[in-house]
């Protein structure tokens, strides 16, 4: 797959990173069961990954992880919930880092990114896909038909900042189409909508369309991406920028995320973990291979820095397309 050439610098990064935590043993054993606060709906993208991330952390820590879905507000109400609860190690979250950074200009949860601690598990990539009724075969079609036709052709997607809606907001900012949003509390119900013709267009990511796709109930018209991705059992999907050429967007890190302030042994824990064992995880590995997803694990400095180009790209195209209430350069967001 191209699109992995791009992370092997990240996961070296994550893998060789010599913080003073992972040198120093695992002390940190929790007694009671975490809580992890998935802020989307059942079956979505960050639901599916986390549940399987949760799954190898179990192993590790010899302690139940409880996973709550708790969706609503494009996953900033389940997110608030995490920063308002106890920082004592037993309440966590997930999601894509670029929500994460972006809920401060939005108005809707006074924390930044670098108010967290990220535990990236895999980059998702963003899939524009028709209901196989429609007419359009191929993605300058569906672009045409927007521009013959602005505001009348629906895109579903999780709600405004979700993956899906950044991603048509982009393409809308690059051609200048418009279109019709409707909005669902998750990927899944957004793609689920599309193949029920409530729809026409999805724009969530691939690991929430491939069994649609694989089963034809969803037509893929491109990734949007300047990389091809190869979806096992289905063949290889083109990228945007054949279509709109130079056209390019920022990895999409999804992960686990705990709020600045927890038990420094807890942190400690996690590094080691991610450093020794979730960078092997063969269960990661075959969720990724088999979704259109890309393994892609990495913590500390190393996930800060590979979140943040997403983080200031979502965040400005909020702003300049009047969804965010707090210009992102007065919350450690300079434009990019």
């Amino acid at each position: 797959m191209h699109t992995r050439s791009l992370l092997k610098p990240l996961l070296v990064a994550a893998a060789g990173l010599a913080l003073a935590g992972v040198a120093q043993a695992q002390n940190w054993k929790p007694t009671r069961p975490i809580n992890l606060i998935v802020p989307w709906a059942a079956g979505g993208s960050t639901d599916q990954v986390t549940r399987i991330c949760a799954a190898e952390l179990e192993k590790a820590l010899g302690q139940t992880i409880v996973v709550v879905n708790q969706p609503g507000a494009s996953g900033s109400i389940g997110t608030k919930s995490v920063w308002d609860a106890p920082k004592d190690g037993y309440t966590w979250t997930a999601g894509a880092a670029q929500d994460l950074g972006t809920y401060e200009t939005l108005g809707t949860l006074k924390a930044r990114i670098t108010d967290w601690h990220l535990y990236l598990n895999v980059a998702n990539i963003q899939v524009i896909s028709v209901n196989p009724k429609t007419p359009y075969q191929n993605a300058k079609e569906l672009l045409d038909a927007m521009k013959a036709k602005p505001g009348q052709i629906s895109v579903a997607t999780a709600g405004v900042t979700s993956a899906g809606h950044n991603a048509m907001e982009l393409i809308s900012k690059v051609t200048g189409v418009k279109y019709k949003h409707v909005t669902y509390d998750g990927g899944n119900p957004a793609v689920v909508a599309t193949v029920a013709g409530e729809a026409d267009v999805t724009t969530q990511l691939a690991v929430e369309q491939a069994d649609m796709i694989r089963g034809k109930r969803l037509r893929p018209l491109a990734t949007v991406s300047d990389k091809a991705l190869e979806l096992e059992g289905y063949g290889s999907l083109p990228p945007l920028s054949q279509t709109l050429p130079g056209f390019t967007a920022p990895t999409n890190y999804f992960g686990i995320f705990l709020p600045k302030g927890v038990p420094d042994e807890v942190v400690k824990t996690l590094d080691k973990i991610w450093a020794e064992q979730i960078v092997k995880s063969e269960a990661l590995k075959k969720y990724a291979a088999g979704r259109g997803a890309l393994f892609a694990p990495a913590y500390g400095a190393a996930a800060q820095k590979a979140v943040f180009p997403a983080i200031q790209a979502n965040a400005w195209l909020l702003f300049d397309g009047g969804k965010a209430k707090i210009s992102p350069d007065t919350v450690g967001i300079p434009r990019p």
